[in-house]
């Protein structure tokens, strides 16, 4: 059981990262990745959306969907335990970092429609993991979603100061940036079969 959570961990993390790998949550990688301060912010937005989202849905899954043979609402079902949880954490971010919820501008109110979030929320009843299972899945995926984002935004600002070409500055070098940032990762292939 242990060396299952151990590889699940890896996995979403630094194998099948979602942003990187399975090219989910694409949105707001590209567009909260300017500044690491603002990355970080995000990067815990949505590690507490995505654990706690894919938990409720998990129970929501198996609990009522299941027993009352609606799993034809899963989807509706999901993205409406998604954006409450999405305000939530907009009110408090609001309340707790004005600049933080300003710096986040637009993107905060899309992790609701983060196809990430749901991503792993379906995944997990997909692959049919415990509860257990899944809250290591969520955590590692949200992990690794924030892992990506900030090592993008790193980088970014790094090339914020390089003498890029005019062709290339802006979305071009963020993009190309992206791709060799997915080709590092493929390194990590080879660690969980």
């Amino acid at each position: 059981m242990f060396q299952k959570m151990i590889v699940i961990i890896i996995s979403t993390i630094l194998v099948n990262n979602f942003v990187l790998a399975k090219f989910l949550g694409i949105c707001p990688f590209l567009g909260v990745s300017r500044k690491t301060e603002t990355a970080l912010g995000m990067g815990m937005a949505v590690i507490f959306v995505m654990t706690l989202a894919t938990a409720i849905t998990w129970l929501l899954q198996v609990f009522i969907l299941n027993r009352f043979h609606i799993e034809y609402m899963q989807t509706i079902a999901f993205i409406l335990v998604i954006a409450a949880l999405v305000q939530l954490v907009e009110m408090v971010i609001q309340k707790t970092s004005p600049l933080l919820y300003q710096a986040l501008g637009i993107y905060l109110p899309l992790i609701t429609t983060n196809c990430a979030v749901l991503g792993v929320a379906v995944l997990t009843i997909q692959n049919e993991y415990t509860f257990i299972e899944t809250l290591v899945y969520s955590v590692g995926a949200s992990i690794g979603f924030t892992l990506a984002l900030i090592l993008f935004a790193g980088i970014r600002e790094r090339l914020s100061l390089a003498d890029i070409p005019e062709s290339l500055e802006g979305t071009a070098i963020a993009l190309v940036t992206a791709g060799l940032l997915s080709l590092a990762f493929l390194g990590f292939a080879g660690l969980v079969k």
